[in-house]
């Protein structure tokens, strides 16, 4: 493929920035695919009139990414799949986002009621069983004597991971484990607030109805139990 039927000219954004815009909109519009060898240096230079650094320097950029990965003695790749390493940019928004916390607690909201609604598309017997796996050693971690927060914190975690496993989404999956990551902190605050308020009960209550509702595909509850089951979370973070 002739390498100016992709790249603009560079304006506006930084060099690096534009370099790293073209060869991305190139893959949005198809112009490039996965699994596509990527023009050399030396022509993406030529095509934009741009320093060798910049374009190494995007490349690295789009490396970092997960969007391009570099094969020795072959080039420079489109990759063929989805990476972890994708979220970053989005999820460091995020982070550095005013008001974040509240925002997260948001984002996570709008995305548990989709995956409930994904789940219920997905389920079989052998998801229903997991669940009520992760129910249950949630439940156990609960009945201990000395209940520890972390170990509690832990088991709830794993619960809600087994929940979008069942949605068979690699972005969910990943979508929420670096949501999880960035959270630890209040979550497990707000654990240690149901345990100090006696109402670790209520807290099981909250997730048997999940699993309820999952079970039986009640799509009419799903954003009742998803606003419920947040309430803990949303007091510490407010």
């Amino acid at each position: 493929m002739p390498v100016q039927t992709f790249l603009k000219e560079i304006g506006g954004k930084s060099v690096v920035d534009q370099i790293v815009d073209n060869i991305t909109n190139a893959i949005i519009n198809e112009q490039l695919k996965p699994g596509d060898k990527i023009p050399t240096e030396n022509e993406l230079c030529a095509s934009m009139g741009v320093a060798r650094n910049s374009v190494r320097e995007a490349i690295k950029i789009l490396v970092a990414y997960g969007v391009l990965t570099i094969k020795r003695a072959e080039g420079t790749f489109v990759n063929q799949g989805f990476d972890s390493k994708m979220l970053y940019p989005v999820l460091y928004g995020i982070i550095l986002q005013k008001d974040s916390a509240k925002q997260i607690v948001e984002l996570r909201k709008v995305i548990d009621a989709g995956i409930f609604q994904l789940a219920m598309e997905k389920l079989d017997l052998d998801s229903v069983h997991k669940v009520e796996q992760a129910m249950e050693a949630l439940e156990q971690k609960i009945a201990e004597e000395n209940m520890d927060a972390n170990a509690i914190f832990e088991a709830d975690t794993a619960f809600h991971m087994v929940l979008v496993a069942i949605t068979q989404n690699a972005l969910l999956e990943g979508i929420c484990s670096y949501i999880d990551q960035i959270t630890k902190k209040s979550r497990l605050k707000a654990t240690e607030k149901f345990i100090n308020e006696n109402a670790t009960q209520q807290f099981l209550l909250m997730h048997r109805e999940m699993v309820r509702v999952l079970k039986e595909k009640d799509r009419t509850k799903i954003n009742e139990v998803v606003e419920t089951h947040y309430q803990y979370w949303e007091k510490v973070t407010g």
